[in-house]
C-alpha cells in the first residue's frame, strides 16, 4: 500500500505564505515599537537621574563660582570615533566617576548623527559651559569636533580622542553591523542576517564596504563644516591634521590604549587617576568589546582598498595621528624592563626675584 500524500490547493498554499508573511511584518512592527518604548524609557531614567543630581546640589546650597579651580570647573569631550575601541576606553570613565568624584554623561544624538544642527550646537555648547551641577564632567559621545571659541566661550573643554587603523576600523563597523558583539548580544542589529564576508563584499563592489566609508575619521576630527564632509577633501584634511594638533589634548591609538591611558592618568590625575591599574587588571578582560563573527580580509582585498585615494588620505592622516602620539609618549615615559613608567617632574626655578627679606 503506498504512502498516502496529502496535498494542500495551491490557493491554499498561497493563503499560507501570505499569511506568514503578514505575521512577520507584524512582529517586526512590533520589535521596532519596543525598541522605540526602550529608547523613550532609557532617555526618562537618564532626566530623572539629572534631576535627581541637581536636587542634590540644590539642598546641599548654592555652589559659588570663586571657589571653583581651575580642576573643579573642568569638562572633558571625548568625541568618540565608532568602532576604535571607544566603548572599551568609556567604561574607564564609567568605573571611575565615583571614586575620583566626577560625572561622565553620554551624548546621544539621533541616528548617531554626528553632525549637530546650529541651534543643537548653541544648546550643547550653553550646557556645557553653565551646567555647573555637571562639573567636573566627562562627556562622550559620535560627535564631530565642535570649535566652541565661536561660540564666544571663554574656557574651552578639553578635547581627547583614539583613532584606529581605518581599513581595520571599517572591517570591524562591517561585521558589527551584522552580528553585534559581546557588549549587548541580544540586540538586533541594522544589517543582521546578512551572511556576506568582507572580502565577498569588496570583490562585488559592494557599498558597505566602498572605499569611500573609510571616510570617518578625517571629518570626525575636521568638524562641522560642509567640506569635512565631502569625501576625499585633501582641505578637510588639512584642517583635521590642525585640530589634532592645535585643539586636542591627546589622541591616542587603539592599537596602544593601555599607553593613552596611562598617558591620561598622568597628565589628568582628577579625573582618571587609577585608571592605568584598573585597565591592568580587569580592563583588558572586561572592557575590550569584541565584534562578533569577525573574519579577517586577505591580502588581495586590503590592496585593493589601497588603491583607493580615499584609504591614502585617511590612513596619512591615521600615521600622523600615530606619530605625534608616539612623539608625546617618548617625552613622557621611560621603559624599563619591558615596562613603561611615566617620568618624574623634570623641571625646576631658580633665580626667583626679589628677594624676600
Amino acid at each position: 500500500m503506498g504512502l498516502l500524500r496529502i496535498m494542500m490547493p495551491p490557493k491554499l498554499q498561497l493563503l499560507a505564505v501570505v499569511a506568514f508573511a503578514v505575521a512577520m511584518l507584524f512582529l517586526e512592527n512590533q520589535i521596532q515599537k519596543l525598541e522605540e518604548s526602550r529608547s523613550k524609557l532609557e532617555r526618562a531614567i537618564a532626566r530623572h537621574e539629572v534631576r535627581e543630581i541637581e536636587q542634590r546640589h540644590t539642598m546641599d546650597g548654592p555652589r559659588q563660582d570663586a571657589a571653583l579651580d581651575e580642576e573643579e570647573d573642568m569638562v572633558i569631550i571625548y568625541n568618540r570615533v565608532p568602532k576604535t575601541a571607544s566603548t572599551s576606553f568609556t567604561n574607564i570613565a564609567y568605573d571611575l566617576c565615583a571614586k575620583n568624584k566626577y560625572h561622565v554623561l553620554h551624548i546621544n544624538t539621533t541616528k548617531n548623527n554626528p553632525v549637530m544642527s546650529l541651534q543643537d550646537q548653541v544648546r550643547f555648547v550653553k550646557n556645557i559651559t553653565s551646567w555647573k551641577e555637571m562639573k567636573p564632567g566627562f562627556y562622550h559621545g559620535h560627535v564631530s569636533y565642535l570649535d566652541f571659541a565661536k561660540f564666544g566661550v571663554k574656557r574651552k573643554p578639553v578635547y581627547i580622542n583614539v583613532i584606529r587603523d581605518p581599513i581595520e576600523r571599517l572591517v570591524s563597523y562591517y561585521y558589527f553591523l551584522r552580528f553585534g558583539d559581546d557588549y549587548r548580544p541580544g540586540l538586533r542589529r541594522r544589517k543582521q542576517g546578512d551572511k556576506k564576508t568582507f572580502d565577498e563584499c569588496v570583490a562585488e563592489g559592494g557599498s558597505d564596504c566602498a572605499p569611500e566609508k573609510l571616510w570617518l575619521q578625517i571629518p570626525f576630527f575636521c568638524g562641522h563644516s560642509s567640506e569635512c564632509w565631502n569625501v576625499g577633501s585633501r582641505w578637510a584634511m588639512d584642517q583635521a591634521k590642525y585640530n589634532l594638533v592645535n585643539e586636542y589634548f591627546l589622541v591616542g591609538v587603539t592599537e596602544e590604549l593601555e599607553d593613552f591611558i596611562m598617558l591620561l592618568e598622568a597628565a589628568l590625575p582628577r579625573f582618571f587617576r587609577g585608571a592605568t591599574e584598573l585597565y591592568r587588571t580587569v580592563g583588558k578582560k572586561s572592557h575590550l568589546r569584541k565584534t562578533t563573527e569577525k573574519k579577517l580580509p586577505t591580502k588581495q582585498t586590503i590592496a585593493k582598498l589601497q588603491q583607493s585615494d580615499v584609504w591614502k588620505m585617511e590612513n596619512e592622516f591615521y600615521e600622523f595621528a600615530l606619530e605625534q602620539f608616539q612623539f608625546i609618549r617618548a617625552h613622557a615615559v621611560r621603559e624599563k624592563d619591558g615596562d613603561l613608567y611615566i617620568l618624574a617632574q623634570n623641571f625646576f626655578y631658580e633665580k626667583i626675584y626679589p628677594k624676600s627679606n
